[in-house]
């Protein structure tokens, strides 16, 4: 199974509550996840003023393909409470996928690796935190 890894914030309600919910529910669904970062707080980027988040990074196997995970994350966030009614807006939980295995994807719904990856520090330390050899691309 290949690798993956996703960044995950929430900022909404308790969120390290919504962080280990996020997990079990990636763990019912297909998505094993192996290691999870420590959670750093950070202001948020952009958007309408709000409480700021704790993001981090978790590693996972998984045997869906690429859409399929994406899919899954989708309604792992729905059934946290997250509906996407204002962009950049507050949310308990935002799963994103950074990497999967050594794919490249670019579609209109899915980019792999995250175009932003590299420009994030809440992204880039957590990374190095769980995946010290990890070459970013």
């Amino acid at each position: 199974m290949p690798t993956v890894y996703l960044a995950y914030g929430s900022n909404m309600g308790h969120r390290r509550q919504n962080i280990n919910d996020a997990v079990k529910l990636l763990n019912k669904n297909g998505i094993k996840v192996t290691t999870v970062s420590k959670p750093i707080e950070t202001k948020p980027i952009g958007g309408v003023p709000q409480a700021n988040f704790l993001n981090g990074v978790m590693a996972a196997e998984t045997k869906l393909a690429p859409e399929q995970l994406l899919s899954q994350i989708k309604m792992v966030e729905q059934k946290i409470g997250r509906v996407k009614n204002l962009k950049n807006g507050p949310r308990p939980i935002d799963i994103d996928i950074l990497l999967y295995g050594n794919l490249k994807i670019k579609t209109d719904k899915l980019q792999i690796p995250h175009p932003e990856i590299t420009q994030r520090s809440f992204v880039r330390n957590p990374l190095k935190e769980i995946a010290p050899h990890l070459r970013l691309p």
